[in-house]
């Protein structure tokens, strides 16, 4: 099966939370210059760009990325496509059926341009988190910085998801993709104590 990437690029360009590290990738050792191999060093945040979300990073006790299990972000997924919202609420999601794809992308189209960093972004309502709880779903991901507003410093909605144990991913790439069920795989790398990681986010059709 074709894999569809949705990982965002990254590049030194790219935007990053307000005040975060800058990405960048340079070359320690140049076969140009000399060296026999080609060696780079990057420097990054945990969350820039695609990348998955550990309890850690908004909870001093929380889980941290090497203890979150690996099934959490391989299986089934459920596309659903909601532009131009400002609020998702539980009846957007009323219609799907989670049962056999209990991970939800979705997708805003609200952050298209990846080299400025969005001012607002829709979120999911609380009763919203509660009703995809209900129905098994195990991971939510989004096209979006954060699955709270940008300038949230209580960050309700990671605390909620937390406490009904559904995963958080967040930065995809979702344009492409059209709605529909497809099975996930969105790694995190094995970073002890980490409150995060980037990963490399595809999907393939099921058949």
């Amino acid at each position: 099966m074709k894999a569809i990437d949705i990982t965002r690029p990254l590049y030194p360009t790219m935007a990053v939370w307000p005040g975060d590290t800058l990405f960048s990738y340079d070359l320690n050792w140049a076969m140009e210059k000399g060296s026999s191999v080609n060696v780079g060093t990057v420097k990054m945040s945990i969350h820039t760009g695609t990348h998955v979300d550990a309890p850690f990073h908004y909870q001093s006790e929380g889980k941290t990325i090497d203890h979150i299990p690996l099934d959490t972000y391989i299986g089934p997924a459920q596309v659903v496509h909601l532009p131009s919202k400002v609020t998702f609420e539980r009846q957007d999601f009323e219609a799907y059926d989670f049962t056999h794809t209990p991970r939800l992308l979705i997708r805003t189209d609200a952050w298209p341009e990846g080299a400025s960093f969005p001012e607002h972004v829709p979120t999911l309502a609380q009763e919203a988190i509660q009703f995809l709880a209900h129905e098994g779903v195990v991971c939510i991901g989004l096209d979006l910085p954060s699955v709270d507003d940008i300038d949230s410093k209580t960050l309700d909605n990671h605390h909620t998801l937390t406490q009904h144990q559904i995963a958080i991913l967040e930065g995809l790439d979702l344009s492409h993709v059209e709605e529909g069920t497809y099975e996930l795989v969105a790694l995190p790398l094995k970073i002890k104590g980490a409150d995060g990681s980037p990963v490399r986010a595809i999907l393939r059709h099921m058949g």
